[in-house]
């Protein structure tokens, strides 16, 4: 088939494709392929050939949406790049996408400068610098839209990096077209949805609302960046039927002064493990999440929980989308049986077909059983999957394994505990020790003491946190995920100032 914007305008041309919060603005699917065509042809002026790697530099914006695609109109990869990264990090990833272009915006130019080495790079708004190419000064070659195959890469995302340097992931047009239907026998389309985009697209929750909506016909809201009060005024104002958030993002809505609107049908929750107090809130104030598990890997969703689903089931992130399969393993890679806790696989059509130009990186993610997530978890006798930890994060202390999600679980489970994190810290006796940052509830008198009563009988001696840190929140990255390294650092530093 042509490129996802091409086909949807030729079936509904008139109906609603993108609003932009920030200026009102809004595009028709005929209006918005207009203006699709006219970035391709620029695109294709600067030498951008299909099959090339298009580097995009910038936050969430109607010309991101833009240029997502036009790079599919000329056939070519997009490989959009994290802008709260460094230069000599941009440098590193650029290099090893092989870009033939590099586009940025008035906030990133510099940094795209640094980055782009023997790179041409051009800005979607005027630039300062001379080396800098302004798109719309190009006058537009004639282009026809490229034809897709399932197998033909779509994008080049990079993963977080937690566990290590980030790889650009391979995803294909079958990847995004599997992923888009899957994620709707879960949560539904409806002719009049309004899915507000406040995530970054440099990330897969971001990147695949518009992709998604395209594909549904129906309307991506943008919003440049999330702002608890904006972000609920933005839903209401705009009649939104979606949004897509991590836990953190979540919490300060419930918390922000502004209710949000009946007309909320999803609140996709995820990029990490969804406390369950976060649920319980939802609960209470009628929102109607989904906790959700997924990867870059995937192309988003995993596996996802509906809310009766989940307010009966809060530790959940739901049952497997439709044509995924996880397979729960021990350490030796045999499959075990539901309640045991292992490494979780996953094999299906979202799943990528590998790391880009990366073969020892496959061959080690890679087995009998699909993608191997390097998450431990379990599944119930009911198909619920359950997400503990990384593999990664195991804690080995006095020869003892300890899964520090379990006892982040149990830690959480106290009714003064807001969130936790619980990490492994060198320990000269025992190799390791178990640490707990905590978070407490707002105006909880927590003590050490208590916490210690609370896990008394619920946790084995050795999973007993030894050192506990008091935090006002917890160190996460961009994507919303607990840093891990930070977050030790933190244990460190507060055990140093005793």
């Amino acid at each position: 088939m042509r490129d996802l914007l091409a086909t949807r305008a030729r079936a509904s041309p008139g109906d609603a494709a993108l609003v932009d919060d920030a200026s009102g603005r809004e595009w028709t699917y005929a209006a918005l392929d207009a203006a699709v065509d006219r970035t391709a042809g620029r695109l294709a002026a600067l030498g951008v050939t299909r099959g090339d790697h298009v580097g995009v530099l910038m936050e969430t914006r109607p010309a991101f949406v833009r240029l997502v695609f036009a790079v599919q109109r000329l056939g070519a990869t997009l490989v959009p790049l994290n802008a709260r990264l460094s230069p000599s990090e941009l440098e590193t990833q650029r290099e090893r996408a092989d870009l033939v272009l590099l586009v940025c915006e008035d906030d990133t130019a510099s940094d795209a400068r640094a980055a782009s080495g023997p790179v041409p790079v051009a800005a979607v708004d005027d630039p300062d610098a001379p080396d800098i190419r302004a798109l719309d000064e190009c006058v537009p070659d004639t282009v026809a839209p490229a034809e897709w195959g399932l197998e033909d890469t779509l994008a080049l995302l990079y993963t977080s990096g937690t566990t290590g340097d980030p790889k650009p992931v391979t995803l294909t047009f079958g990847n995004v077209v599997a992923a888009a239907g899957a994620s709707a026998f879960v949560l539904g389309v409806l002719p009049d949805d309004r899915w507000l985009c406040c995530l970054s697209m440099y990330h897969m929750g971001g990147l695949s609302i518009p992709l998604r909506c395209a594909l549904y016909g129906t309307t991506c809201v943008l919003q440049r960046g999330f702002d608890a009060e904006e972000t609920a005024r933005a839903l209401d104002e705009h009649d939104c039927t979606g949004v897509s958030v991590v836990p953190t993002m979540l919490d300060r809505l419930l918390r922000a002064d502004r209710t949000l609107p009946d007309s909320l049908r999803f609140v996709l929750c995820g990029g990490a493990p969804t406390p369950t107090d976060l649920v319980a809130a939802s609960e209470d104030a009628g929102v109607p999440i989904h906790p959700s598990y997924g990867m870059t890997e995937t192309t988003s969703q995993i596996a996802t929980a509906r809310p009766a689903e989940s307010y009966a089931n809060p530790e959940t992130v739901g049952r497997p989308l439709f044509g995924t399969t996880v397979t729960v393993v021990d350490d030796a890679g045999d499959p075990i049986p539901a309640g045991e806790t292992g490494e979780l696989c996953v094999a299906g059509p979202t799943v990528t077909p590998g790391y880009y130009d990366a073969p020892a990186a496959n061959e080690a993610a890679f087995g009998p059983h699909g993608l191997r997530t390097g998450d431990v978890g379990y599944r119930d006798d009911a198909g619920r999957i359950y997400v503990l930890n990384r593999r990664s994060d195991r804690i080995i202390t006095g020869g003892e394994n300890v899964d520090p999600g379990r006892v982040a679980e149990v830690v959480r489970s106290h009714p003064g505990v807001r969130d936790v994190a619980v990490v492994g810290v060198d320990d000269p006796e025992w190799g390791e020790r178990v640490a707990a940052l905590v978070v407490p509830e707002d105006r909880a008198t927590l003590e050490r003491d208590a916490l210690e009563a609370h896990w008394a009988d619920r946790l084995a001696g050795f999973a007993h946190p030894r050192t506990v840190v008091f935090v006002d929140a917890l160190p996460r990255t961009a994507s919303g995920t607990v840093d891990r390294a930070a977050a030790r650092e933190r244990v460190v530093a507060a055990a140093d100032d005793l």
